[in-house]
């Protein structure tokens, strides 16, 4: 029995054969009727030029300042990492660390590493590493706070432009697209990876069934046995 072919059931514990679903199906244990995983309606090629595209777009967050101040006839801008660096030089570390931590560490990671399982994935390959980096997503994904940060540059904004003349730069468009694009990002359960993962041919090898299989329940109709 190949073992890829195999799931457990995370309320009984039943070791079940998974089959394959039709769109808009799911599979439900049959000892406890608890739902096992629903089939995957995700457009890898889709997922994969929006994650390049939000990869490129943090990096052009990172590179160009964020908005230009000019009070008085002096001017000052900076970029995130400058803010950062303010932050450290001002006795703020453990802000800073948090800061950076929250709005470019786990983003990156997050997006780097979608991109390293996806694009493999898409070529009919299994990466290195694939669990472990499936797993690490799964862990910095609740830590990334893109939004949070667009949040307090707006508010910061609107409460400047009464003392000074505020000038929005190429890294504040740059950062109101990039939460757009992770927004979507993050409603892509990384769990579907390991379906389309088992699904190429080089990890289905041949295998006895076990002896009993999951049902399959479709939301316009019953499923197959």
């Amino acid at each position: 029995m190949d073992r890829n072919d195999l799931i457990a059931c995370h309320e009984c514990d039943a070791l079940l054969h998974k089959p394959r679903l039709a769109a808009k199906c799911n599979a439900c244990c049959p000892r406890c009727g608890a739902t096992l995983y629903r089939a995957s309606s995700i457009h890898l090629e889709r997922i994969c030029a929006l994650t390049l595209g939000a990869l490129i777009t943090f990096l052009i967050a990172q590179a160009f300042p964020i908005v230009e101040i000019d009070m008085s006839g002096v001017t000052s801008q900076t970029t995130l990492i400058g803010a950062l660096v303010a932050l450290w030089n001002e006795d703020m570390q453990l802000v800073a660390i948090a800061v950076f931590c929250s709005t470019i560490l786990f983003p990156l990671t997050e997006l780097v590493a979608l991109l390293y399982v996806l694009l493999p994935i898409r070529a009919g390959v299994v990466p290195p590493g694939f669990h472990r980096v499936l797993r690490a997503i799964r862990f910095v994904r609740p830590w990334g706070m893109i939004e949070v940060l667009m949040l307090g540059i707006l508010v910061t904004i609107v409460k400047m432009t009464s003392l000074a003349r505020v000038v929005p730069e190429a890294a504040l468009f740059a950062f109101g697209a990039l939460t757009l694009m992770l927004a979507v990002v993050v409603m892509f359960d990384p769990h579907t990876i390991w379906d389309l993962a088992d699904a190429l041919p080089s990890r289905r090898a041949g295998g006895t069934l076990a002896p009993d299989a999951p049902r399959g329940a479709c939301d316009n109709g019953p499923g197959s046995r």
